[in-house]
Parts: structure tokens; C-alpha cells; sequence
């Protein structure tokens, strides 16, 4: 197990700087745009999670960026969850995701839990292809590994794998570290796929608490 203390040292570092190394600059660019604005905000104003300021900077971003895309190019649609749509072509090894961030009040939460997705689990890393409107809404556009399941997921191999990495478990399928301050939520076999016997977390819901920003 990774020393506790280098590890929240390093993901407050991917949360809270400006720099970040990996193939998904665009969700760091998008955070750290997000990060500044609500760092500009009073209390108040934090508390109301004003999204519509947010979904701004974000349009902001996509013009400054081409990063605009049209819908047609998603790909063939597969199947969706209360959160997203999920794309494919055919002569790829990634899947599309269409995400409108419904779990989180805010943007910059939605964007916090995809750089802690990243970190944790890099083999299902999540790139920022670009934004796209829908029904007068901006939606994030992801590109993802494509995962094939070749086998159901148990869900104890799930719960013994976090419970290994410092989690504890709430309740149904949510974890919380209590030293890192980090929950992570959703985790049912549809979210964590299992291929020859390994698991991949796919979809994972990470909210932050306040202790996560405690000097470790």
C-alpha cells in the first residue's frame, strides 16, 4: 500500500495546482477555469453553486479551444445512465461518453471527481474531447478505454479491493477514506466490469469533504 500521507499530498496537488501531466489536460484546463472562478466567489455565492456562471467560463473555454462538438459525431449510441450517454464506433477502442454532470451541484465538483478518477484508476481514463449543447444544457463530451466484461462483477472482490486501500465501507455500494477525506459512491457492477479477473472502475462518483484539504 502506497504511504497515506505522499498520497493525499499528491492528489491535493492535482486538485489545487495549475499543472498537471497526463493525457487529460483539457479536464485539468476546465478544473483549474472553475477552480479560479469560485475561488472569486463569496461564501454565499459558493454555497448557491451558481452553474450557470460556470456552464459561462466553460462556453468560454470550448470557443477559446475548438472544442465544440457536433452531436452526429458521437458515434453509434449504446445505452445511457441517469448521468450520461454512452457512444461507440465500431473502429475504435474507446467509448463516448455524453455527460451533463447531474450528480454534483457544481461544475467544479463534477470536474474534481474525473482528475481523482484519473489518479486512481488510470486504466479507465477519462479524456476531455470537447462540449456540446443539448435541450439548451452544455454537456462534456469523454472519450474512455473501451472495457469488455467477461465475466459479472462480485461485488465482495469490489468491497475487499477498497477495503485493502484504506475504504470503508458505508453503505450499499459507497466507500468513504477517512484520512484522505475522499468518498466514492456508485460502485455496482455495471460501474466496476471485471475482464479475465481484473477489475475496471468505469464510473465512479468521488466527492471530496473538507478534511481532504487538511496538511497531511
Amino acid at each position: 500500500m502506497r504511504d497515506l500521507k505522499s498520497l493525499k499530498h499528491e492528489l491535493q496537488n492535482i486538485i489545487n495546482s495549475d499543472e498537471y501531466f497526463g493525457k487529460g489536460k483539457f479536464i485539468k484546463t476546465a478544473q483549474t477555469h472553475l477552480r479560479r472562478l469560485s475561488q472569486t466567489s463569496t461564501k454565499s455565492e459558493e454555497e448557491k453553486q451558481n452553474r450557470a456562471e460556470e456552464e459561462g467560463e466553460l462556453i468560454k473555454l470550448a470557443n477559446e479551444n475548438s472544442l465544440w462538438i457536433d452531436e452526429d459525431a458521437l458515434g453509434i449510441y449504446i445505452t445511457e445512465g441517469a448521468e450520461q450517454k454512452i457512444f461507440f464506433t465500431e473502429s475504435s477502442n474507446f467509448v463516448i461518453k455524453l455527460a451533463d454532470g447531474i450528480f454534483y451541484t457544481s461544475w467544479l465538483d463534477y470536474f474534481n471527481n474525473l482528475l481523482l478518477h484519473n489518479s486512481f484508476f488510470p486504466s479507465s481514463e477519462y479524456i476531455l474531447k470537447g462540449f456540446l449543447k443539448r435541450d439548451k444544457k452544455i454537456c462534456v463530451v469523454l472519450q474512455q478505454p473501451l472495457i469488455v466484461s467477461t465475466e459479472t462483477t462480485n461485488l465482495e472482490n469490489v468491497k475487499q479491493f477498497l477495503l485493502e486501500n484504506g475504504f470503508m465501507h458505508k453503505r450499499n455500494n459507497d466507500y468513504y477514506h477517512p484520512y484522505l477525506g475522499i468518498i466514492i459512491e456508485d460502485l455496482h457492477d455495471e460501474n466496476v466490469l471485471t475482464n479475465n479477473g481484473l477489475l475496471f472502475f468505469i464510473d465512479t462518483v468521488f466527492y471530496i469533504e473538507d478534511k481532504f484539504y487538511e496538511t497531511p
